[in-house]
């Protein structure tokens, strides 16, 4: 047990911090520029890795990244399957203000194919979990839906960026992952949990708040990622959904009070001496 298998995106980020937010219009100066690799996938993957689970992670890269990206993952003991196209790398904006709300800008590039998808079957038939989110294309999502199903890996769908789901997805996942924002796409099912920033996280179905562990937040990107990736890594090794998130508050809290995302991601042993667990 405790095998999560993740498809998402894999690409590059740069952060932007600022005093506040532009307002329209408006131009705002930086503190600094800094460089690191990020996309919801990625993120996810390495906080699930990082809480101890044995991660696969399939995403497509332009062919110039793909050797420092697999690099960095296996360096983080993923199993990583990049599979390299024409198209460039994925590229994420971040700003970022001093209470440490941000903005963030996609540019999605390099785009997974079902050909790729059906190459990883093997790595869903073998996970606990598979942890998938709207970042990569519904077909994509369908598709590994399906092997799924066909294995009996349960399934964790982060509807992030919203859109709406189709029938097929919306039936099959076993646990999906909004947030307040994002919720709307769930609105008809019972099986979701929300986060809820701050405030921690809803059960629906039990209609249960689990609240989050108070701290100073210094940057909020990311935070859903290693919730995400937390959240998966327990499932996978046999926890409660209510346990599960719990844990997962307390390691977004702790991810947000560092700055940037995949750098800040907490492992599980850091996260239980933060909180004194």
């Amino acid at each position: 047990m405790n095998k999560v298998a993740v498809i998402g995106i894999a690409g590059n980020s740069v952060f932007l911090p600022v005093k506040r937010l532009a307002r329209e219009g408006e131009t705002v100066e930086a503190a600094l520029v800094h460089f690191e690799p990020g996309g919801k996938g990625f993120n996810q993957a390495v906080a699930a890795a990082r809480y101890g689970a044995q991660v696969d992670f399939l995403a497509a890269v332009g062919k110039a990244d793909c050797l420092a990206l697999r690099t960095f993952l296996e360096n983080e003991g993923i199993r990583t399957v990049l599979m390299p196209k024409a198209e460039e790398t994925a590229f994420a904006a971040i700003v970022t203000d001093d209470a440490g709300k941000n903005t963030v800008t996609v540019c999605r590039g390099a785009q997974l194919t079902l050909s790729d998808v059906k190459a990883f079957e093997t790595r869903i038939a073998e996970a606990d979990i598979l942890l998938l989110t709207n970042e990569t294309d519904e077909a994509v999502n369908t598709e590994a839906v399906k092997i799924a199903k066909k294995y009996k890996t349960r399934i964790l769908l982060n509807p992030a960026p919203a859109r709406k789901i189709c029938d097929e997805i919306l039936n099959s996942v076993d646990l999906f992952t909004p947030n307040e924002h994002e919720a709307f796409c769930v609105e008809s099912r019972e099986n979701v949990i929300v986060t809820l920033g701050e405030k921690g996280c809803l059960l629906k179905k039990e209609r249960k708040v689990l609240p989050s562990p108070a701290v100073a937040a210094t940057d909020t990107t990311g935070a859903g990622d290693t919730f995400n990736g937390v959240l998966a890594a327990l499932l996978a090794s046999g926890a409660t959904a209510e346990s599960a998130a719990a844990a997962a508050n307390q390691a977004a809290a702790l991810e947000v009070t560092r700055k940037y995302a995949v750098s800040s991601i907490p492992t599980k042993e850091e996260t239980e001496k933060f909180f004194q667990i």
